[in-house]
């Protein structure tokens, strides 16, 4: 049932929306949010090893191999709309058109919150520029100068989920989700990104260490709730609250 709440993540590959926040996407689902999914490339070049190995492969192939693993996988969560702009990757790079169909996608779903990637990526910079690119779309739709007459956008928190090795990327996570209720459907969303299978234990034991670090900051051994997979997330923007 729909609590006419949304929310939305700006993916740069079309894989990245499953592996760093697949279970917040199942989770907010099942409690009636709309979550948007757009990703900005495909990951057709840079993240489509397995894919490029196979003899006589073209890079509409690698495409439609990409967007069909995003559909399912999209599928899989409960995603309400998958768009993808087909930007390109390795490098990732939008025009200003680009990034006022970014700008229209986040008035349009005018989302309770935002998802997407760490500040800082040196290993994959398509990563940091999706959110560089994030911030900038984000803060031109709050402006009520673009394009007058449409909604203009609230203040959503922008949560960076995790990056591949944390440690090189300065980020910090201060926000733990327990997905153990939808784990299933982010294990079978992860199955279904078959160009990156050397990934899917990988983001299995992340979501168990994360869950130890869930139980540990709700109150330990002491009273702290079970937890048995979880997502970690690093928030932008200072929250506004009546209690804690």
């Amino acid at each position: 049932m729909s609590t006419g709440k949304t929310a939305l993540v700006i993916s740069a590959h079309a894989a990245d929306f499953v592996w760093r926040c697949g279970g917040a996407i199942a989770l907010h689902a099942s409690l009636g949010y709309k979550v948007t999914v757009l990703c900005l490339s495909f990951g057709e070049r840079g993240e489509s090893a397995k894919l490029w190995k196979q003899p006589g492969m073209t890079l509409d192939r690698v495409k439609d191999a990409r967007r069909a693993e995003a559909e399912r996988a999209a599928e899989a969560l409960g995603v309400h709309d998958l768009v993808c702009l087909d930007l390109g990757d390795y490098p990732l790079e939008l025009t200003r058109a680009d990034k006022d169909r970014v700008t229209g996608v986040i008035r349009q779903v005018q989302p309770a919150f935002m998802l997407s990637h760490s500040q800082y990526d040196p290993y994959n910079t398509d990563h940091m520029y999706a959110t560089q690119v994030a911030l900038e779309c984000r803060m031109i739709a709050q402006a009520w100068g673009h394009n007058p007459g449409e909604k203009v956008l609230g203040a959503p928190q922008l949560y960076l989920f995790e990056p591949h090795q944390t440690e090189q990327m300065g980020w910090k996570p201060d926000t733990f989700l327990d997905i153990t209720p939808v784990w299933d459907k982010k294990r079978a969303a992860i199955e279904c990104m078959e160009g990156q299978e050397h990934l899917w234990e990988y983001y299995t034991r992340v979501a168990i260490n994360r869950a130890n670090h869930f139980k540990r900051n709700s109150g330990g051994q002491a009273s702290g709730r079970d937890c048995k997979y979880a997502e970690g997330f690093q928030s932008i923007f200072p929250r506004t609250v009546d209690e804690l």
